[in-house]
């Protein structure tokens, strides 16, 4: 993801309470585990994901907050809460214009669309299985890996409409692919983008972790692959008509998207810069639906009459103008106050010191190798950025290859479970019913066996860059 960067382990590191041993910091600990545990059951217990974060983000900052009183030191916790809430917000809004770009797409019925020229093109569900997953994983190294998991995920819940069993395997698959397309380059996830831009791998580099990334994806969906039958979705008919401007959001899309890149990459400037101003982009473009719409619908209903098109006639009578903030209305907002119980927990875990006690008693071992493996596997549940952030605050002595690794483990680690990663919970929302926490853990045996094969090709492919 390209717009959010961790730092409450920093506070942690640099002068601020030890709490890792107090009972405030256990407390807050068990806290966090228990939520964790209530969002795992989520399709057991029908009780919405966000619910439980948020309560254990508010309590663990209460408890904190109320320890550094205690010690003579007002306002400090104000201060590290605020800077996570700033990190947060960033990446709340570009997840938010995100979303309300893809909810404007099939509004103007582009999924529809796509949905019915696969099916005129006779594809079956294993090829639906493999053509959703390589484009995601060839946008992603471009995209973020969430916006790129819930536009393929938009397009096989319309395909395959229903079939709860191949939606499901296929958004595994879709994560998968994902997260493993964003771990080669700096712009495709915010692990990477942090190591470059620490200094500590040259921009090059990172592209050894391609066929590494390669055999991530490959080797669970080849396993995955054999249980998707090989039929074809209801040859069901149907000539989808898009909605005016829909190519036109699309293009907006992509500006939006390259906006954030240019701000990020060539201004330094945050990403969410670009998606907000691609906001904009769309709103004026909107404006000018609306104001266009009599012209154009007059236009439509006279080429109606002539031809005595009645039913042509009635669908332009039910027309109504596109309207931006409906789209923004109709956001996951249990996945993004999610995200914000998430961000905040794991913020004042780090702000306590449990961030930096893990990496020291990690890389202390010496075996970085064996460091590296376990905090990606630890990225399924803890979100990979402030593991990387921990990493890079505490600066272990590793070659290029070992920070190689710890981007490549962190970055693919998250698709072992469905809350591992930025896309896994949006598809949670977006896919509600029908790809679930415990459908996806079914898989993680075959995921794990991706991760292992990924770890050694890179151990042997790019063995150079591990001498000191």
């Amino acid at each position: 993801m390209l717009c959010l960067v961790f730092s409450p382990a920093a506070f942690a590191a640099t002068g601020s309470l030890n709490l890792t041993s107090s009972a405030i910091g256990i407390i807050s600990l068990a806290l966090f585990f228990l939520a964790y545990m209530l969002v795992m059951a989520e399709e057991k217990i029908h009780l919405r994901k966000s619910k439980p974060v948020l309560v254990a983000a508010g309590i663990i900052w209460v408890l904190i907050a109320w320890q550094y009183m205690q010690a003579g030191l007002p306002g400090v916790a104000a201060e590290a809460f605020r800077h996570t809430l700033l990190e947060f917000s960033e990446l709340m809004l570009f997840l938010l214009v995100a979303m309300t770009y893809i909810n404007a797409l099939e509004e103007r019925r582009l999924f529809d669309a796509l949905r019915a020229w696969m099916i005129r093109k006779g594809f079956s569900y294993r090829s639906l299985f493999w053509i959703s997953g390589v484009l995601a994983f060839i946008i992603s190294s471009f995209a973020n890996n969430m916006t790129t998991a819930m536009l393929m995920c938009a397009v096989v819940m319309k395909v395959a409409e229903g079939d709860k069993r191949f939606i499901n395997l296929t958004c595994v698959n879709i994560v998968i692919a994902a997260n493993a397309g964003g771990a080669f380059i700096p712009f495709g996830d915010i692990t990477t983008l942090m190591v470059w831009q620490a200094g500590i791998v040259s921009f090059n580099e990172f592209f050894s972790l391609f066929i590494p990334s390669v055999v991530n994806y490959l080797v669970p969906a080849l396993i995955m692959s054999l249980f998707v039958e090989n039929r074809f979705p209801a040859a069901v008919q149907e000539d989808v008509e898009l909605k005016r401007g829909a190519l036109r959001i699309l293009t907006l899309f992509l500006f939006t998207i390259a906006s954030a890149v240019v701000c990020h990459s060539w201004l330094d400037l945050p990403p969410v810069l670009g998606m907000m101003t691609g906001l904009g982009y769309l709103q004026f473009f909107g404006y000018f639906l609306r104001v266009s719409l009599p012209g154009s619908l007059a236009r439509k209903k006279a080429m109606a009459e002539r031809v005595g098109d009645e039913e042509r006639l009635r669908s332009l009578g039910q027309v109504v103008p596109f309207d931006v903030f409906s789209r923004v209305a109709r956001a996951e907002w249990d996945t993004l106050l999610f995200f914000y119980g998430v961000v905040m927990c794991v913020g004042g875990l780090g702000y306590i010191g449990y961030l930096e006690l893990l990496s020291t008693s990690l890389y202390g071992s010496g075996n970085a190798t064996l460091a590296n493996v376990v905090l990606g596997l630890m990225s399924s549940v803890v979100d990979n950025i402030p593991v990387m952030f921990a990493v890079l605050t505490m600066e272990p002595a590793m070659s290029h290859g070992q920070w190689l690794l710890i981007t490549l483990t962190a970055g693919v680690g998250g698709s072992l479970l469905s809350i591992g990663s930025a896309a896994g919970v949006a598809l949670m929302g977006q896919a509600r019913g029908y790809y679930t926490f415990m459908g996806h853990l079914k898989w993680a045996p075959v995921i794990l066996l991706g991760y292992a094969a990924s770890v050694a090709t890179h151990l042997w492919l790019n063995a150079k860059y591990f001498v000191s």
